[in-house]
């Protein structure tokens, strides 16, 4: 991990936006007009996914993905203005909320400005045409960063974007070399310090397909030399299985508690149940409170947590990236404030600091808590349907669940849940 990321970056909510698909309106004034109700969801992060102008050759669907990207420095007119840009980015820092941008540096589209001016940037394959080191991504060609040309081309791209932002998610990160991704950062910190560095990692098994190509893909122990913060793909499997009902609770926090200790003391893993790229949440937790008990488990994970614009309200339905396809801010749940208690609650110094332990109660109850002094946190979850009385590190007495403002008594070190989230502070 970078030597100078903060922990307090495990206390961030982020709320991630698909502008061309935010709403039935789309674009940058839609985005800005639902600001405070964005705000108020707890949000510390707004992640604005790509706002170039899309390439047209071997487009998908009718609008094309937003990570085929034609020009790494425009605006796609869709969303509008660059100067709506602006006034989005400043709307942002006007409610106290921070804007990360997607850039997307392992590759362009196939009519890029870039490999109109500057083919020799470009990977090419044995038979010399443009294409992809792994996988079969027809709408974009692989950049060649061999080119040190590039490197400086990339690197002032980020720094006039800087002017806006307060950081950037990077896009299949693993796949650019580390060394560009440490002298960027060192370029941009010398101009805009402090400045949030996400960082989309790989799967276990996509690495090592990478690999076994004779490609370089770098794990989370190297991306977290360059970055901030990372997906927590290495573990999304596993997650989906244990929903799904195939892995136990146990072997679930057992592999919650490695990664606690094979990443450097401040790493900060940005914590998930959906994005753009993996079903929605609600797809694969069709119970409501099943859904609620897993976002809560989620959020209260040590890191940072993700929130992807719809999943507030219980969508089902994951946007097409290729055809207009409006999310809907409403829906069957409204996750809203169950969202925004966890999100107050991180921001304790406990939190981001704390001793942080996961362990399984029993096959239906998952137990996080945080140790810092005689302080103490605890979360209890039903991942799967369960009522009944559950141990409790915490002393006997009454306690405020946080999440419902409800009292609980613990009595002989037991407390009874009744198959909803509850969260106890001593």
């Amino acid at each position: 991990m970078a030597k100078t990321t903060n922990v307090a970056l495990r206390s961030q909510l982020i709320y991630s936006i698909f502008p061309r698909n935010y709403t039935e309106q789309g674009g940058f004034k839609a985005i800005q007009a639902d600001l405070p109700r964005i705000k108020a969801l707890g949000t510390d992060i707004i992640w604005l996914m790509p706002i170039y102008p899309v390439g047209e050759k071997n487009r998908k669907g009718a609008l094309g993905s937003p990570y085929a990207i034609k020009d790494y420095r425009g605006i796609n007119p869709e969303l509008g203005t660059r100067a709506d840009f602006e006034a989005l980015t400043q709307a942002i820092h006007e409610q106290g909320m921070r804007v990360i941008l997607d850039i997307v540096y392992n590759h362009t589209s196939p009519d890029s400005l870039l490999v109109q001016q500057h083919p020799d940037w470009f990977f090419k394959k044995p038979n010399g045409q443009f294409g992809n080191r792994v996988a079969d991504w027809s709408d974009i060609i692989d950049l060649d960063y061999a080119n040190h040309e590039l490197w400086d081309y990339q690197i002032e791209t980020l720094k006039q974007w800087a002017q806006f932002v307060d950081g950037f998610r990077c896009d299949v990160a693993p796949l650019v070399p580390l060394e560009f991704w440490l002298a960027a950062r060192q370029a941009l910190a010398a101009v805009k310090p402090n400045l949030i560095w996400l960082a989309e990692s790989n799967d276990p098994q996509f690495l090592k397909q990478v690999r076994d190509q004779g490609f370089e893909d770098l794990s989370d122990s190297e991306l977290y030399q360059a970055f901030d913060m990372v997906y927590d793909y290495d573990v999304i499997d596993d997650l989906h299985d244990t929903a799904a009902g195939k892995r136990s609770l146990a072997e679930f926090a057992r592999i919650l508690m490695k990664q606690d200790v094979t990443f450097p003391r401040n790493y900060v893993k940005m914590r998930f149940l959906e994005n753009h790229d993996v079903p929605r949440a609600a797809s694969y937790l069709t119970d409501p409170q099943t859904l609620r008990n897993w976002l809560a488990f989620n959020l209260f994970e040590k890191g940072s947590g993700l929130i992807y614009a719809g999943q507030e309200f219980g969508q089902a339905h994951l946007p097409s990236l290729f055809d207009a396809d409006p999310v809907a801010l409403t829906g069957p749940l409204d996750l809203s404030d169950l969202i925004q208690r966890v999100a107050t609650l991180k921001h304790q110094e406990l939190l981001t600091q704390g001793a942080y332990t996961v362990t399984a109660i029993n096959d239906q109850v998952m137990q996080v808590q945080y140790r810092l002094g005689d302080q103490l946190i605890v979360g209890l979850f039903a991942l799967r349907p369960f009522t009944g009385t559950v141990a409790c590190e915490l002393t006997d007495g009454k306690y405020l669940n946080q999440l419902t403002d409800t009292m609980v008594t613990v009595k002989n070190h037991q407390v009874l849940l009744t198959n909803a989230p509850i969260i106890l502070q001593k």
